[in-house]
Parts: C-alpha cells; sequence; structure tokens
C-alpha cells in the first residue's frame, strides 16, 4: 500500500523500494551526524532538561556523532523539521519529548530511509516503555551509538468521506496507539494549560470528569475479519498504552498488523469495574471485550452519537475513521538491550 504523498513524499534519492538494503547500507556507513529535534515546553523540569539535552549532545559528540538542535516552536513544526533534515540528508532524526513529539517528527521521517532514535522527556512517552529506553536523557542517549535500525511499519488514520473512500489528504501516522471512545474524549478534552502545570494528572483530571458526563455513543469497528458494536475502542501497535496500563498486549511494533480491542458497555459503572480488571492484566476476561488483529479497520460512529478519536495521545478527529497500516514505513532505532533488540532487522517483503 503506497504511502499518502500529501503527508509524506518520498525525497529524491532516497527509495523505498528496498528497505533491507537501506537498512544495511546504514549499518556499514557510520552516523556521523544527526539534527536532535526536542520541544521546549513539554512536561515539567524544563531548565533541567534543557541541561540533560545539552549534556545528551555532548555524549553523542563524544561518540563521533555531530549533533545540530532544533526547537519546535509551534504545533507541527516537529513535522517540518524533520521533513527537512531528510531533505538534509542527516543521518539520524533524534526526537526529544513526549509521544506528542514524536508523532510529530514521525509525520516528518515517513517514507524516507532517515532512522529515528528516542530521548525520552514530556508528559509521557509509550515508546520509550516498549523499547526498554530509561526516562533518563543521558543514559538514553548512550543507548544510541550502540542501537540497531529497524524497519517497521507505521499506523496510519484517515478521515473517511461520504462516498466510504479515504480522505487521503489529510492523513496522519502514528507509532504507538489510536483510539476512540472514553479515551478520544478524554485526550480531546485535556486542557493543553493543565498539561503543561501537571503533566499526566491532567489526563486522569479530564478522566475524572468525563466518568460523570460521557454518555458511551456506540459506533461500529469493521474489519474484514470481523464487525463489532462497541463503546470503546483500541488500535494498537505497541502492548503499551500509558501509565501502568497495557491494553493490546500481543500488538508488536515489528508486525505489519494492529491488535484491536473493543469494549461493549454502555454502563459508567461497568466500565469504571474493568479498571482493576485493567490493571492487573485481567482485561480479557471482562465481558464485552473482544480482541482481534488486522491490518485496515474503520470506526463510524451510529446515529446519535459523536465520537472523538486521537492517536498517541493527541486529538485526531471525529469518526468515520480509517487505521490502516503501512509497512516498511520507518526505520527506528532499536537498543540492543531492549525487548526485540538483538533480533536482525526486519527484511522487505
Amino acid at each position: 500500500m503506497p504511502l499518502t504523498p500529501s503527508v509524506a513524499e518520498t525525497p529524491e534519492n532516497e527509495s523505498l523500494t528496498s528497505p533491507a538494503a537501506n537498512e544495511e547500507r546504514r549499518a556499514a556507513h557510520p552516523i556521523r551526524n544527526a539534527i536532535l529535534i526536542y520541544n521546549p515546553v513539554s512536561g515539567r523540569r524544563r531548565s533541567r532538561r534543557l541541561i540533560e539535552i545539552e549534556t545528551a549532545g555532548k555524549l553523542l559528540s563524544d561518540a563521533g556523532i555531530s549533533i545540530e538542535f532544533a526547537p519546535t516552536f509551534e504545533p507541527g513544526s516537529g513535522t517540518s523539521i524533520a521533513r527537512h533534515a531528510v531533505e538534509q540528508k542527516f543521518d539520524l532524526v533524534i526526537a526529544c519529548g513526549g509521544d506528542g513529539t514524536a508523532n510529530e517528527i514521525v509525520n516528518g521521517l515517513a517514507g524516507s530511509s532517515v532512522p529515528l532514535a528516542l530521548l525520552p522527556a514530556g508528559t509521557a512517552n509509550i515508546l520509550a516503555k516498549e523499547l526498554g529506553i530509561p526516562w533518563n536523557i543521558p543514559a538514553a542517549a548512550r543507548l544510541i551509538p550502540h542501537s540497531r535500525p529497524r524497519r517497521i511499519a507505521l499506523g496510519c488514520l484517515a478521515p473517511v468521506a461520504p462516498d466510504g473512500g479515504e480522505l487521503q489528504g489529510e492523513a496522519r501516522y502514528f507509532l504507538c496507539v489510536g483510539g476512540s471512545g472514553p479515551d478520544g474524549a478524554i485526550v480531546n478534552g485535556v486542557d493543553p494549560k493543565l498539561k503543561k502545570k501537571i503533566g499526566t494528572f491532567a489526563y486522569w483530571a479530564e478522566g475524572m470528569r468525563q466518568v460523570f458526563t460521557y454518555k458511551f455513543p456506540l459506533m461500529r469497528v469493521e474489519s474484514s475479519e470481523r464487525t463489532e458494536e462497541a463503546t470503546i475502542v483500541v488500535v494498537g501497535r505497541t502492548a503499551e498504552y500509558g501509565g501502568p496500563f497495557r491494553i493490546t498486549d500481543r500488538a508488536s511494533l515489528y508486525e505489519d498488523s494492529f491488535e484491536v480491542l473493543t469494549f461493549s458497555t454502555q454502563s459508567g459503572l461497568r466500565y469504571l469495574l474493568a479498571l482493576p480488571a485493567l490493571y492487573f492484566g485481567k482485561l480479557r476476561g471482562v465481558r464485552g471485550i473482544s480482541s482481534w488483529k488486522t491490518s485496515d479497520v474503520t470506526c463510524t460512529a451510529l446515529p446519535g452519537g459523536t465520537l472523538y478519536a486521537h492517536v498517541d495521545g493527541e486529538p485526531a478527529g471525529a469518526l468515520p475513521l480509517r487505521f490502516r497500516i503501512v509497512p516498511d514505513a520507518l526505520t527506528l532505532m532499536v537498543p540492543t538491550a531492549s525487548p526485540n533488540g538483538n533480533h536482525s532487522p526486519k527484511a522487505s517483503k
């Protein structure tokens, strides 16, 4: 399935026809220069984080990697900076921030062979947990020179037109997780100013508010494998979801598929009663839960309801929306000590 040109143009001289060959070339060619894109206002302890970013730059410089620093300056600027890095043929792009910063950067790298490495910061970082990267910027920087490039698929979310087709001009890539239902309402309802002040607690505060106001409208979740009517859908590329939770724990970044999990309850009480099962990893035993793997799923609100979606913890519009897999879309630097890090890079199909 081709990449959406309006979201990620393939730069000249960057081939998508042989990802394995690109990885072999990069493995043989040491990383000599990198651009470190960071969000100067995400998360808390910002002044300390800037010192840690400078320390990370020195550690990488000592390892033979020349670093250029590039702060994001407005929403969406991470995407523009990453695209420019591809055009300038940087050997590596390093994302320093939360899931939202990484998502922006991925949308600038998708379709190129320029690899992405991660320095976790910001409010939350699902990818760091998935890869076993420490939540310490200098410690994470020490892992980068010893990481391996792996070609992975990305999720892609696009609005659905009235005729059922995909509005490709508005497509958006994501790394870890998407969904709709209460979590979509929470992400769309969080006060950005409160999020800057108290981080992940802003999501908990909005979640408590939604418990008393959310009406649990139904949606149709449809793929070639099955169709469900549900009030909650999680479309996962990772086992990690956020905080201590693992929802799509049979998903993998290294597969060309999502795991989809739905919950059919329209009861706020049953929703709350399912939270302990989620915390203790027993969610699949809850009545009304369904899960399956697919590479393409469409979510449509049923009459009488409006549902909002999110990808990687960022607002992503209202249903109807289509989630699909784009194979061989991104090169990710995986620390050799992380889960799957010692496996050989994924070959092209």
